[in-house]
C-alpha cells in the first residue's frame, strides 16, 4: 500500500456510492465514481459501451480509468462490482491505496437494487433485475466474485448498519490500515497505540523532527497542514514546516503564549479564529510541536473545531513525551483547577525527537523523567531498576540509553491507552499514580512554583507513605522510590516558602477528576512494579502523608 486513496469494491447494492460520499466528507477527500470517469473518458453512457463497442472495451476502460486514479490522492472511488475480478486492477488499486469491501448478504441486495428501481425520483437501469428469478442471479454472479471481493484489505459488512455507520468503518479502516503501514519496519517505532478510531505509531529516535513532513503524509495524508506550537518551541516548529512543505503539505503556523496560562478557553478561541481566516478543511492535519501545553490546546482544538480535525503529536519536552502526547487526552484549564474542559481525541501519529532535548533546561528534562520513574513503578520494575542502575547516563542523556528509555516507556503508555482507552476499566487510571496530589499542588500555587513532574514527584511521595500506611508498601520500597527521586533532583516535599500547606491540598483534592461520589480513588503500589486503586484509604492516613510533605506551617 503505496499511494492515498480508498477504493470501495463490492457487488452492486452493497452501498458503494452512498458510502464513498459519506466516507469522503468525513475524510475531507474528493469523492469518485468509476462509472461517471468511464462515461466521461468514452463520451457516452454505460449501457452505450456494452451495445456499441462490447464488454471488452469497457473492461478496457475500466483499467484505463483507474490507472489514471491510483495515481492520484485523496480520493474515496467507488468502483465496478467487476472491477476487483482482474488481476492488473487489484495490483493497480493495492498500488494506490487501501482497497475495502463492502458485504451484503444477497436478501439485501435485492431489496436494496428493487428499492433503487422502483424509487419516485426516477428508476435505476438494473439488467439483472429483469429475469424471472433475480435473487438467484444475483447470487450466482456473487459467488463467482467473492474470491476476488475476498482479497480486499477490509470489508465492511453492511446489512445491519446504516449507511452513515458503514462510512464510519470505512474511515477506521483507512486510519487502522495506514498507521499499520507507516509503523512497519521502522526502527524508530516505539509503540503503536490502537483505539477506537484507528490505531496510530509512536516513534521515538535521535533526529527525527525533519521526517515529520515524511511520515505525516504518509500517516494522514492531509491536503494541509496547521502547526501550532509556543515561543519556546518556535524554532522547533518552523523546523516541522519546513519539513511538511517539503513533503507537499501547505503548511501555517501558529505560536501560543508560552505556559500553563495560555491553557484556556480563551486561548483555543484564538486557534480557532485562525484557522477559520486560513479556511481549515476537516481532512487537514493539525500538527502541536511543542510540550503538554501546545499539545493540550492543539489536541482540543483539534476535537472541536469542524467537530473534529485530525491532528499529530511532535512533543519537544521530556515531559510531553513520557505522558501528554500520548493517549489522546485534551483539555484546557479553568480557574478551578487543571483540565476541567477537555475531550478523549487520538492523534494519527507521534513523533518524538530525543536530540532536541539537549536545548533544554535540566531542570525540566529531570521533569519530565518523573514520568517514565512513574511508568516503572506502575508497571515494569525493570524500567525502573534502569533508573536505579543507569541513573548517570540516562541524565547526561546518552543518545543510546535515552533512546531506549524513552521507547520503553511509551510503551507503558501505549499498552495502558490501548487497553482502557477512555479510562472505563480502572486501568488507565494507575497512570495517575501521584498525580492527585500533584494536581492539587499546581492548582493551590497557581501552577507556577513547581513544574508538573516536580509536583508529581513529591505526589508520588505523598502516595508513597499512604501505601506504606496501608501496609502495600515496605520501608525499603519507599526509600527506594525517594532515592531515585532525589538523584534526578525531584523535590520530595513542600517548599515552605511555596505558600501551600495540607489544607490547601485538601481543598484542591476536592475538584480532582479521579473522584468517584465526592470519594477519591487513591492510585498506590502494592509493591515496586504494581499499582493499584483504593478507595478506602482513612481520612487520618492521608491528612499524615500531606503533613509529612511539609510546607507552610
Amino acid at each position: 500500500m503505496t499511494g492515498a486513496n480508498i477504493f470501495l469494491t463490492g457487488f452492486s447494492g452493497a452501498g458503494k456510492t452512498t458510502v464513498g460520499r459519506i466516507a469522503a466528507g468525513l475524510l475531507g477527500w474528493r469523492y469518485v465514481d468509476m462509472d461517471d470517469e468511464i462515461e466521461a473518458a468514452a463520451g457516452r453512457t454505460i449501457p452505450e459501451i456494452f451495445e456499441l463497442d462490447g464488454e471488452p472495451a469497457f473492461r478496457r476502460y475500466e483499467t484505463d480509468v483507474l490507472a489514471r486514479l491510483s495515481a492520484g490522492s485523496g480520493q474515496v472511488v467507488s468502483t465496478g462490482g467487476g472491477v476487483p475480478v482482474a488481476e492488473a486492477n487489484r495490483a493497480l488499486m493495492s498500488a494506490g491505496g487501501v482497497v475495502v469491501c463492502l458485504e451484503a448478504g444477497p436478501d439485501t441486495i435485492l431489496e436494496r437494487l428493487s428499492a433503487e428501481r422502483d424509487r419516485p425520483a426516477g428508476p435505476v437501469v438494473r439488467p439483472m433485475l429483469s429475469g424471472a428469478d433475480p435473487l438467484r442471479r444475483i447470487r450466482e454472479l456473487k459467488a463467482e466474485r467473492q474470491p476476488s471481493y475476498s482479497l480486499a484489505d477490509w470489508t465492511v459488512q453492511t446489512d445491519r448498519l446504516s449507511p452513515e455507520q458503514a462510512a464510519s468503518e470505512v474511515a477506521r479502516a483507512w486510519d487502522i490500515l495506514r498507521a499499520a503501514d507507516a509503523g512497519a519496519g521502522d526502527d524508530d517505532l516505539a509503540a503503536v497505540v490502537r483505539t477506537s478510531s484507528g490505531d496510530y505509531p509512536v516513534w521515538a529516535g535521535w533526529g527525527l523532527l525533519d521526517d515529520i513532513g515524511e511520515k505525516a503524509a504518509s500517516a494522514a495524508s492531509p491536503g494541509a497542514a496547521y502547526v501550532v506550537t509556543d515561543e519556546g518551541a518556535y524554532l522547533h516548529g518552523r523546523r516541522a514546516q519546513t519539513s511538511l512543505e517539503a513533503a507537499g503539505v501547505p503548511c501555517h503556523i501558529f505560536a501560543l503564549q508560552q505556559g500553563e496560562a495560555g491553557k484556556t478557553l480563551d486561548g483555543a478561541a484564538r486557534i480557532y479564529e485562525w484557522l477559520a481566516s486560513l479556511k481549515a478543511e476537516r481532512g487537514h492535519l493539525i500538527v502541536a510541536v511543542g510540550g503538554g501545553v501546545v499539545g493540550d490546546m492543539a489536541g482540543f482544538v483539534a476535537a472541536t473545531y469542524l467537530r473534529g480535525m485530525p491532528f499529530a503529536q511532535v512533543p519537544t519536552t521530556m515531559l510531553a513525551m513520557m505522558d501528554a502526547a500520548v493517549g489522546g487526552k485534551t483539555a484546557v484549564d479553568l480557574p478551578y483547577g487543571k483540565n476541567l474542559v477537555g475531550a478523549f481525541h487520538q492523534p494519527r501519529l507521534v513523533l518524538a525527537d530525543v536530540a532536541v532535548l539537549k536545548s533544554l533546561p535540566v531542570r525540566e528534562i529531570n521533569s519530565g523523567w518523573a514520568e517514565a520513574i512513574k511508568h516503572g513503578l506502575i508497571m515494569d520494575a525493570g524500567l525502573f531498576e534502569d533508573f536505579e542502575e543507569r541513573g548517570e547516563a540516562v541524565r547526561s542523556l546518552d543518545p543510546a540509553t535515552t533512546i531506549d528509555i524513552v521507547k520503553r516507556s511509551v510503551a507503558v503508555k501505549a499498552d495502558v491507552v490501548s487497553r482502557d482507552e477512555k479510562e472505563r476499566l480502572g486501568l488507565r487510571v494507575l497512570l495517575n499514580y501521584g498525580h492527585t496530589v500533584g494536581h492539587a499542588i499546581e492548582a493551590a500555587t497557581g501552577y507556577t512554583t513547581y513544574l508538573h513532574g516536580e509536583a508529581v514527584s513529591i505526589g508520588m511521595t505523598a502516595a508513597a507513605r499512604i501505601g506504606l500506611e496501608m501496609g502495600l508498601m515496605s520501608e525499603e520500597e519507599t526509600e527506594r522510590q525517594r532515592q531515585v527521586l532525589q538523584d534526578f533532583r525531584l523535590p520530595v516535599s513542600l517548599d515552605s516558602a511555596g505558600g501551600v500547606d495540607a489544607a490547601a491540598l485538601k481543598e484542591a483534592m476536592t475538584l480532582d477528576k479521579k473522584t468517584v461520589g465526592g470519594a477519591i480513588r487513591w492510585v498506590l503500589l502494592d509493591g515496586i512494579g504494581r499499582a493499584v486503586t483504593r478507595g478506602d484509604v482513612p481520612e487520618s492516613v492521608v491528612d499524615a502523608a500531606l503533613e509529612s510533605l511539609g510546607g507552610r506551617s
